[in-house]
């Protein structure tokens, strides 16, 4: 970002508003129809809700305080009973990776989910249409975002709303409460320290947002922070008052608060304290004069949390009240609901009182997602008077027949047979390690301990279905908001065709999947999901097709490769079973192809049968399990080349932390890659070693031949999953610390990182962030966190692991919900766009697979991908592995080298020690 920062006082200058002031006379105000769950297009919209009554009230003010008469008092009494059925909330969203935790909750509270639109979206002349000509919204929230309200990129049209909307209800959260206080005069500064993740006790003063809200030390008001900028109290014009700040300038890390008995969102609420006050309390000014006039002393050490404006309804709050981890969070969207009620009672005639359909409320940002649609083309169609009110309803895309397939599953179960052929690396060796395991997959759960994973999946080159698809973009290095790329497809016969895509590689996919129909009799007592589909990975780089506008760096693996899987086997590691699954297409029509495919079916279980019952436990001597002592490897007594030095790496930290201080990111994931030639190796048995040296619960075999490409998988992290209940889940890994050497140093070690404050607010980030990506395509309410920050121990390392869960929706396809969450929130830091921005100016070459997913996509609508981490890609005789950490204020830049070569041992003596292992079998 372009701004700056003025020393020694670090004052963000407040800008001339020539183009920002209005006049009196030029404010629109509303004089005819109440805003609160009313519209006046009564042609456009249905009448849901309605409640007839009429409540006369005084015009709309737009300035000055609040003035009743005694009739529009005597009115207000009369309809002292009137109930609003639903508050409609204009959501401004900043670019940020939290503002769908906000839609989540409002959407609740509010009756209707809040209109989402980003700050660059829509122009003013279309905005102040739907405010004060279509009376479209009651109130406006503005969410948090990177950057500074400065700059004119970072807050879009906040600046303006803030400044004309002086009749409406406005709640600004972190940049938002920021731009409140910058648009009427005050001064952004830098904090006296970035907090992120962190949590702080609060003060108030008790006013209409905090009502019912316990105030001061050891109350149980905790609150999570981001932020780099804080409102500087010196600076305060009269009309902002300051209504909440810090008891202290000590933070809590999620632990601590979770000891003072912190009530956290979502997991219940806190007894109400009623502390009524009015909407405008009398003695404001004097109450908080401390904040803008103090003397010094202790209160010096307060930040300002909250502010509100003397004359309108304009509120501001610095923490986040959507966090997982913040306390009260929902009674403070709760009361901004009232607070808009009662505003409106007071200020606006009321006529009929009308409420309108809500299924436009639907058409928020993801649908511009899913669509492709640029910003550019929104602010055009809006300035011609484009109406997104009158747009489909839901955010699915409507798919493009491309030729229904009807699949039939065949399948049989072997009770407890896996143990009796030598388990699952057995299996796989003996029945698709032959030719160098050319064309085959393995989703390996190589751990199971703790009920991790329950499932392997594993084949080949299959039946008459089978095929390979492989995507490559197209060069961006000129281009921005392309995602278009050729696709490359095999078939069971060997026939070759290419195709170019335009509309990206997720689309195709989409349209493969939704093409699929089958009977759910077919699978429904399978206990696992997948069943039969496709099993591949996607690449970093299709960041492009989930809002990031290009790719600094091209990747040299292809950016998606999947297998179409007709037959296939499963182990169930609960109870050992072996199951072996065939599909195939019963609408071909009659004649020689539907006879060879259901011939082709049969054959394959009963060959594939009478080779699991033949299989002998023993193996051959380049499968056999070997064990040798571990190694302490640097990246060159490996062999690997790392592609920046230890200096570079450290410097990439400190230009990170700069980043966070300015407020251009809370989390920034910064990786880099180690790489090495390997020669004619066999990729199978080096995989075979690196699941026995470090086994992982979301481990992975792939090889494509014809791209001379191995993928040897042993991540510990789920990146996504959705289950035939339309259940979403993800389980992101953020705070990593080595295994011990002795019983007492991995107690010691595993307690250092459970009450490490950065790993929480590490871990803390990204769980919201999570929640977030879910909230896009979840049911309102449903998105939720059964396990956060647990510990989890794997063979070299303990790690922070959290599970968010949510119900998707069910206009949604599984497509739309990777696209709304990748890459994952671990794998780039928050808020994601930005940081993902941030990070390929620092990195220096592409993450490629790394940082991706593998799994798979079933024809039922399933799947499960993980985070493609601790893994060594091995193309065209190199092998690579990449390596990062998530850097918040709180890190250290050497410790932060020293975590990315800690998770770079596993792969790296991989390598090494089967290097080794080979020559020695040679000499």
């Amino acid at each position: 970002m372009n701004f700056g920062l003025v020393s020694p006082s670090y004052v963000i200058p407040f800008p001339c508003h020539m183009d920002l002031q209005s006049t009196e006379e030029g404010l629109p105000i509303s004089r005819t129809v109440g805003r609160v769950g009313c519209f006046s297009k009564q042609d456009q919209l249905q009448v849901l809700n309605c409640d007839d009554r009429k409540v006369g009230v005084s015009p709309l003010l737009a300035t000055g305080p609040l003035k009743e008469s005694s009739v529009v008092k005597k009115r207000l009494e009369d309809e002292a009973n009137l109930k609003f059925k639903v508050v409609r909330t204009l959501l401004i969203d900043n670019y940020d990776s939290y503002t769908y935790n906000v839609y989540q909750e409002l959407s609740i509270i509010n009756g209707v989910p809040p209109v989402v639109v980003r700050n660059d979206e829509w122009t003013w002349e279309y905005i102040q249409h739907q405010l004060y000509e279509e009376n479209a919204f009651d109130n406006i929230v503005i969410s948090p975002g990177p950057g500074s309200p400065a700059c004119p990129a970072d807050i879009g049209i906040c600046l303006r709303l803030l400044l004309e909307c002086k009749d409406i209800p406005i709640l600004g959260v972190c940049l938002g409460h920021q731009a409140l206080g910058y648009v009427n005069g005050a001064q952004v500064i830098h904090a006296p320290e970035p907090i992120h993740g962190r949590l702080s006790e609060i003060e108030h003063i008790g006013c209409g947002l905090f009502n019912g809200i316990p105030s001061g030390r050891n109350s149980g008001f905790k609150v999570v922070r981001y932020h780099s900028l804080i409102i500087d109290a010196d600076s305060l014009p009269e009309e902002l008052i300051p209504i909440a700040w810090t008891s202290s300038r000590d933070t809590l890390s999620f632990i601590e608060s979770q000891e003072s008995n912190v009530v956290l969102n979502g997991f219940g609420s806190h007894a109400d304290q009623h502390v009524s006050v009015d909407y405008f309390p009398t003695n404001i000014t004097t109450t908080c004069s401390w904040a803008s006039k103090n003397s010094g002393g202790m209160e010096d050490e307060k930040i300002i949390m909250g502010i509100m404006h003397l004359v309108r309804p304009h509120y501001g709050v610095q923490f986040h009240p959507e966090s997982v981890a913040t306390s009260f969070g929902r009674k403070i969207f709760e009361n901004f609901r009232k607070i808009t009620e009662d505003y409106w009672l007071r200020s606006s005639p009321i006529n009929e009182r009308k409420v309108h359909s809500n299924a436009w409320m639907q058409v928020s940002h993801e649908n511009r997602l899913f669509r492709k649609m640029s910003n550019g083309d929104m602010v055009t169609k809006k300035a011609n008077g484009w109406n997104p009110f009158t747009m489909h309803s839901t955010v699915m895309l409507a798919h493009e027949r491309i030729g229904a397939r009807f699949l039939k599953l065949k399948w049989k179960k072997f009770n407890g047979l896996a143990s009796q052929v030598g388990g699952t690396r057995n299996i796989f060796c003996q029945l698709f390690g032959n030719q160098k395991a050319e064309n085959t997959f393995w989703l390996d759960s190589s751990s199971i301990e703790q009920s991790r994973a329950r499932f392997s999946f594993m084949g080949g080159k299959g039946g008459p279905l089978w095929k390979q698809v492989t995507f490559k973009l197209l060069d961006q290095s000129d281009t921005t908001a392309e995602y278009g790329g050729n696709l490359l497809i095999e078939d069971a016969q060997g026939s070759l065709r290419s195709t170019y895509l335009k509309d990206g590689f997720l689309d195709f996919l989409d349209k493969e999947l939704q093409s699929f129909h089958c009977e759910r009799e077919d699978y429904e007592e399978l206990p696992f999901d997948f069943c039969g589909g496709y099993i591949g990975f996607i690449g970093y780089n299709l960041k492009v097709e989930c809002g990031v506008t290009s790719n600094r760096h091209k990747s040299s693996t292809p950016d998606a490769s999947f297998f179409f899987v007709d037959n296939f086997i499963v182990v169930d590691h609960l109870y050992d079973d072996v199951y072996i699954l065939s599909l195939h297409d019963i609408c071909q029509p009659e004649g020689s192809t539907k006879q060879f495919q259901s011939c082709s079916t049969i054959s394959w279980l009963e060959d594939t049968e009478k080779k699991l019952l033949d299989l002998k436990v023993s193996t051959t001597e380049r499968f056999r399990k070997q064990t040798s002592p571990p190694i302490i490897l640097a990246s060159h007594d490996a062999g690997f080349l790392a592609e920046k030095s230890k200096d570079q790496y450290i410097k990439d930290v400190e230009k990170c932390l700069g980043f966070i201080k300015d407020g251009e990111s809370y989390e920034l994931c910064l990786t880099t890659q180690m790489r090495k030639r390997l020669e004619g190796i066999d990729c199978l048995g080096l995989y075979l070693n690196l699941r026995e040296k470090n086994p992982a619960p979301y481990a992975a075999w792939l090889n494509f031949a014809t791209e001379s490409l191995c993928i040897c998988c042993s991540s510990p992290e789920r990146f996504l999953r959705l289950d035939r209940n339309g259940i979403l889940e993800a389980k992101p890994i953020k705070g990593t610390i080595a295994r011990g050497t002795t019983l007492e140093e991995d107690k010691m070690l595993k307690l250092r990182l459970q009450q490490s404050e950065k790993d929480q607010a590490e871990n803390l980030m990204i769980v919201d962030l999570l929640r977030n990506d879910l909230a896009r395509v979840c049911e309102p309410g449903s998105v939720n966190v059964p396990h956060l920050m647990e510990v989890e121990s794997y063979a070299t390392v303990h790690t922070l692991v959290s599970t968010i869960r949510g119900k998707k929706r069910a206009n949604l396809s599984s497509v739309d919900c990777v696209r709304a969450a990748f890459p994952g929130g671990s794998m780039t830091g928050a808020p994601k766009l930005r940081s993902m921005e941030l990070i390929d100016s620092l990195e220096s070459s592409s993450r490629g697979i790394y940082s991706g997913c593998i799994g798979f996509f079933s024809y039922n609508r399933t799947f499960d991908l993980n985070i493609v981490i601790r893994t060594i890609v091995l193309h065209e005789g190199e092998a690579s592995i990449g390596a990062g950490g998530a850097i918040v204020a709180l890190s250290d830049p050497e410790e932060e080298y020293e975590e990315m070569i800690l998770k770079t041992q596993a792969p790296m003596r991989t390598v090494a020690e089967y290097q080794n292992r080979s020559q020695s079998n040679e000499s």
